[in-house]
């Protein structure tokens, strides 16, 4: 299917000097978007615990927020309302503490659960005696162990005692995991359960369900190693590319294919800045799939360009750009217009995270596409140029007489 009449060339390279302005001003301005103000990680990056609650009763955000901020036990949170037609009060509600049990609360559960404690002591039976604790990561579980059958009730009386520890509402809670190492595993309220407790507080019971949607957490600690590998797997995939052109083609054609793609993958990041949007390890897989998408639809042009360097040795370089992507803009079109739609539909259509990769593909399919252009095309050119100046002062010299 061709849109355009074949064998017109359109003059591409003679406007290139505006879009590659325009190319520099996005990505100068993304990349100052990224120190200032800096993206909005989400908790995959920055840490904390998240939960989605569909709500019984109309409430809003600010109601929501001013709940949390007022009870004095959270930080500031994000709240996010989440589209779902199927209920109109669904909310993404995200703080910053991640467990329940700090240092002083392990001392005191120790101090509570007897461990350590020798002799005859009326507080400390055999049987509430404990000879080894575990903490979770997450601070919602207990691992205890004892020498002998451990009194369950005994047990639970002494975690009451515990400031700000309550142990989570369950049928078998606590309980014995392990009867012949006497082990006994102990649910606590999560930040997560907490978090509910203080809306039905602050909301009422009737409009805040029972349990949440979703609960996650995620610690500072592996908030920053995703973020480190999400990093590194982007300069990755890019050194790999330009591994890759430089084998297929030859090293004047590297360099634009990796400009591009770090072209596209901040003007993607700094329309996630601009709009507010979370950059989440969805956001890192939109960027790697809009670096290959944006590689591919270059090497189509590249491949064009290195033929018809073969067919028109007499022209110059932006004459033989031109015809290349003239001939292959009919592809470039239909292959981005329908891969647009599908994305579209996503974005419309989509909620939480879908939503937010269809937006960055969409604003990578756009940025990739005329990249492969005036990005990574003016590039090539540029450095033949120069190669060619090169080529020829060479020639001059090794032809000019020797000096006397």
């Amino acid at each position: 299917m061709e849109l355009f009449k074949p064998g017109k060339t359109y003059d591409f390279m003679r406007v290139r000097k505006y879009w590659i302005a325009l190319s520099v001003a996005l990505a100068l301005g993304s990349l100052i978007l990224l120190f200032f103000p800096g993206p909005n990680y989400g908790t995959d990056f920055k840490g904390g615990t998240e939960i989605e609650v569909a709500f019984t009763k109309s409430v809003d955000g600010g109601e929501i927020r001013s709940a949390v901020t007022k009870s004095g036990a959270f930080s500031e949170p994000d709240v996010v309302q989440v589209t779902d037609p199927s209920n109109p009060y669904r909310y993404l509600i995200r703080v910053q503490e991640i467990s329940t049990v700090d240092e002083a609360s392990k001392d005191a559960l120790k101090k509570a659960l007897c461990l350590g404690v020798e002799g005859e002591d009326a507080r400390c039976p055999a049987n509430a005696r404990a000879t080894e604790v575990k903490f979770s990561a997450g601070g919602d579980k207990l691992s205890v162990r004892y020498d002998s059958d451990p009194d369950l009730e005994k047990l639970k009386s002494q975690l009451g005692g515990v400031p700000n520890i309550k142990l989570r509402v369950a049928p078998n809670n606590p309980q014995i995991v392990n009867p012949r190492d006497h082990r006994v595993e102990v649910q606590l309220q999560s930040k997560g359960d907490q978090l509910l407790d203080v809306l039905r507080q602050e909301l009422g019971e009737n409009r805040v369900p029972e349990a949440a949607l979703r609960v996650e957490w995620v610690g500072p600690k592996a908030g920053k190693q995703l973020r480190d590998s999400a990093r590194n797997s982007v300069a990755l995939a890019i050194v790999f590319i330009m591994l890759y052109l430089a084998f297929r083609f030859d090293l004047r054609f590297a360099p634009g294919v990796v400009l591009a793609c770090v072209h596209d993958a901040l003007v993607v990041l700094g329309a996630f800045v601009i709009f507010h949007k979370e950059v989440t390890l969805s956001t890192i897989a939109a960027v790697l799939t809009i670096v290959g998408y944006s590689m591919n639809d270059t090497v189509v042009v590249y491949d064009r360009i290195r033929e018809n360097l073969g067919k028109h040795r007499g022209k110059s370089f932006g004459t033989i750009i031109n015809m290349s992507v003239s001939e292959t803009l009919s592809r470039t079109i239909l292959t981005s217009g329908a891969t647009m739609l599908s994305v579209l539909a996503f974005f419309i259509w989509g909620t939480g995270v879908i939503k937010d990769f269809a937006f960055a593909m969409v604003v990578g399919i756009i940025a990739g596409t005329y990249s492969s252009i005036y990005v990574a095309a003016p590039l090539t050119e540029w450095i033949d140029s120069k190669m060619s100046r090169q080529d020829a002062s060479a020639a001059k010299k090794r032809l000019s007489p020797a000096k006397a």
